[in-house]
């Protein structure tokens, strides 16, 4: 019996692999995956309470068999999940699609649920729920934990390589997943609704001879082109922390409308980048800049198709004196609202076309600690990360498992359905305090 942390013992560790025959062939990756070679597995972890009974007869609460089953038949449609990294003839990156299956790990602990119901993303969190990707397994997919606590509730760490996909193919999986583990034997009525996955990651390959004709194309890899204010990356002065804050639907609402009737993400990250300004004292004449990934999937001429499976995302932003970001005046909510806005209305077909051409011709720069003059949010609201029912009730929380990086920050939606918004910000210690007060003064 293998001990990941003497909290939580592994009892299984097996492959999974579809539950039919698949495509096998190397899986052209295009220059948005390739940028993510070798940023590894994102690392997520979702928490259920017990729930005595899904209404189904003879029902094992987040029963192993029914799961895997489910799994298998999920990664059917879902193939590159089930492949492993490799390259191709001329050395160039590759998922290989044989069918080598997914990792699915079981485990089991002393801890509760609740234990961690209010509990912040760490590496204790990673360590104890999210799978281990072994040193000589890197170029695997997908790996899944299952750890069930003592009072009966269930954590489900995931691991899942970002070269393969982004946010909204993960959700897509998950959602397919889930269904099959509901629908149990009904499994045909699943595969009649399926939205099937579109693998042609073709569509985003570059132009000949690629051209990049936008200018924020460049300006998101190397601001310092643009903006010569920002300072450069290093690591921050101090020790970094992880808080959650909590947003109500009353205090959203208050921001929207000193923000003009902006979106939630517009307003929210527009509080948050003024916040996060004054909170770190950064001096009135820096240039600082909030930067966001954003989906294009509807962006592009003609569009993408809306289950495009892969990274349909690129970094967009805004930037700005530090000065007229955290001003006081009583507008500046509203006009830094309005930046985020102009930042979001200007992913257009070919600032995504440049940007690839540029990956296409350049090598894109290693992820790194962020200069304290930048924010970055990703925003996951409105995606539908609660609704990975597996047939036993929907998740207690959800969260991304570690995050350290000073300046990242996760949006996610309450998850009670009340409307609130969970901000997941990582920053330096010092700061924090201020930070806090700033959030919620005068909301």
């Amino acid at each position: 019996m293998a001990c990941v942390d003497e909290k939580v013992k592994v009892v299984e560790s097996c492959i999974v692999t579809p539950s039919e025959e698949t495509s096998r062939h190397g899986l052209w990756l295009s220059p948005l995956d390739l940028m993510m070679v070798n940023r590894g597995h994102t690392p997520n972890v979702y928490f259920y309470r017990y729930a005595s009974s899904s209404g189904v007869v003879d029902d094992i609460f987040f029963d192993v068999a029914r799961l895997k089953a489910a799994m298998a038949k999920a990664l059917v449609k879902f193939y590159p999940l089930a492949g492993r990294l490799g390259v191709d003839g001329d050395g160039r990156a590759e998922i290989d699609c044989a069918g080598q299956g997914a990792h699915f790990v079981v485990a089991r602990s002393d801890l509760t649920a609740d234990d961690f119901s209010n509990s912040q993303p760490s590496l204790e969190l990673k360590r104890l729920f999210v799978p281990r990707i072994v040193d000589d397994s890197p170029s695997v997919m997908l790996a899944v934990q299952l750890t069930f606590f003592k009072c009966g509730g269930v954590a489900l760490g995931t691991a899942l390589h970002h070269v393969a996909i982004d946010a909204v193919s993960a959700v897509h999986f998950f959602e397919t997943w889930s269904a099959f583990s509901r629908a149990g034997s009904r499994d045909k009525d699943v595969a009649e609704v399926l939205e099937l996955p579109c693998h042609d990651r073709t569509l985003l390959r570059a132009r000949s001879p690629p051209r990049v004709v936008h200018p924020d194309a460049v300006a998101v890899f190397w601001p310092l082109k643009d903006y010569p204010n920002i300072s450069e990356p290093s690591p921050p002065p101090g020790p970094v922390v992880n808080e959650i804050f909590v947003i109500s639907k009353d205090q959203i609402a208050a921001l929207k409308h000193a923000s003009s009737g902006a979106s939630t993400f517009c307003a929210v990250s527009a509080h948050v980048w003024r916040c996060m300004c004054v909170a770190r004292r950064l001096a009135p004449e820096a240039t600082t800049r909030l930067t966001f990934p954003a989906n294009f999937r509807r962006s592009l001429r003609p569009p993408l198709p809306a289950r495009y499976f892969g990274n349909g995302i690129i970094m967009v932003g805004a930037a700005g004196k530090v000065r007229d970001i955290a001003s006081e005046d009583q507008l500046a909510l509203a006009s830094v609202a309005g930046r985020v806005k102009e930042a979001v209305r200007g992913l257009d077909d070919e600032l995504v076309r440049s940007t690839i051409d540029y990956l296409e011709m350049n090598e894109a720069p290693p992820a790194s600690s962020m200069p304290e003059t930048e924010v970055r949010i990703v925003s996951w609201l409105g995606m539908p990360v609660y609704d990975v029912d597996f047939g036993w009730g929907k998740p207690l929380t959800m969260m991304r498992a570690v995050q350290q990086r000073a300046g990242l920050i996760y949006l996610i939606d309450g998850g009670q359905g009340d409307g609130g918004v969970r901000i997941l910000l990582s920053m330096e210690a010092e700061a924090l305090e201020d930070f806090q007060r700033l959030l919620y003064e005068n909301l």
